[in-house]
């Protein structure tokens, strides 16, 4: 179990799909699957695995940038995790600027599902037999409730009452999905301040997430 997750990571998602042969025998109905994914979206465009932040997608403007739209259309994706990591800038006993690391997590001890888009990639000299890349990012909303007091920001929550219309690769998503969680999903979440050890990617385990004192 991996407690302190990186850009550039593979993580598990969640997607809707045909099967290559669906329709031959039947309703052509995706099917829900589970697919490893490098945290880090690459555009189906890109001539190479690019260097640029695209960890996260700003929910309300996912579906006009160049690098998102084809995503937000048709490739929408479930994102499992247990919780995520935030830092408030606050100024410490001697006077200095410093980053506070945060862990908010449901408190009910559930799984939370973020709202995710995807994308496949194919390098251009590969061998046509090579598996292409599958990629993702976050999308990102406006912080709703306490988690304010952290950042102006958020993973969009996805609640599992939405999640078939979500991941529906025949449809567009509908637009509230994209709008900041409900007031009632983000009062849900528990905050704690947890150890600067986080900090450091190398660092991992379940102390990670442990309150300080």
């Amino acid at each position: 179990e991996n407690y302190n997750v990186a850009p550039t990571s593979t993580v598990l998602t969640v997607v809707d799909r045909h099967a290559p042969d669906s329709g031959a025998t039947g309703p052509d109905v995706p099917a829900r699957r589970i697919r490893a994914m490098r945290w880090g979206l690459v555009p189906p465009w890109a001539k190479e695995i690019g260097k640029g932040a695209l960890f996260n997608a700003r929910a309300e403007t996912a579906a006009t940038k160049a690098s998102f739209r084809a995503s937000v259309k048709s490739k929408r994706c479930l994102v499992p995790m247990d919780g995520w990591y935030e830092w408030r800038t606050a100024t410490g006993d001697d006077g200095k600027v410093k980053k506070v690391p945060y862990f908010m997590s449901p408190a009910d001890h559930t799984r939370l599902f973020m709202g995710g888009l995807w994308s496949v990639w194919h390098p251009t000299d590969a061998d046509p037999s090579d598996p292409p890349l599958l990629s993702c990012a976050i999308l990102t909303a406006d912080a709703v409730g306490p988690l304010r007091e952290i950042h102006d920001r958020m993973p969009l929550i996805m609640p599992v009452q939405w999640w078939s219309a979500w991941l529906d690769p025949d449809a567009p998503a509908p637009a509230d999905m994209l709008a900041p969680p409900s007031p009632a999903l983000a009062d849900a979440i528990e905050i704690r301040e947890v150890s600067p050890l986080v900090n450091r990617v190398a660092n991992n385990g379940p102390h990670l997430v442990d309150a300080v004192s």
